[in-house]
């Protein structure tokens, strides 16, 4: 991985795990332990399939820079596809607590979402080659 791609990695890991951390802590207060893990089963997995469609859609835009659009598109769906089945896995459970496992799972997707949207923002990121540039003229 290049120093970008860590560097966007771990400006979305970290605010999502200060979220998980407020959201184990008030689920904690709400539920007891039960809500507790919930919600740190919710960022875990929030962290492991955000986190890894990272990398994969970050070595497919360096390999293959044309498959970059529909590879986004099959990972997005492979994870949806997968959080479903883990969903209906668990639904009936009582080792955690359902509610507080899903409004942290969505809070610290939309904490990710957001940090990764702001660290793209921020990145600077040539998107044009300086020297083809020279070369075509």
């Amino acid at each position: 991985m290049q120093s970008n791609d860590v560097r966007t990695l771990l400006h979305c890991a970290l605010p999502t795990a200060v979220a998980g951390v407020a959201g184990v802590a008030v689920s904690a207060a709400v539920a007891g332990g039960k809500g507790a893990l919930g919600a740190v089963f919710g960022v875990l997995l929030v962290v492991l399939f955000m986190g890894g469609g990272l990398v994969v859609l970050l070595r497919t835009a360096r390999q293959f820079p044309h498959l970059f659009q529909s590879m986004g598109l099959l990972l997005y769906t492979t994870q949806i596809l997968l959080l479903m089945i883990i969903l209906i896995t668990f639904k009936g459970t009582s080792v955690f607590d359902p509610k507080c496992f899903a409004f942290t799972l969505l809070a610290a997707t939309l904490v990710w979402i957001a940090a990764q949207v702001r660290s793209h923002m921020k990145a600077k990121i040539l998107y044009v080659e300086p020297d083809s540039a020279r070369t075509s003229s």
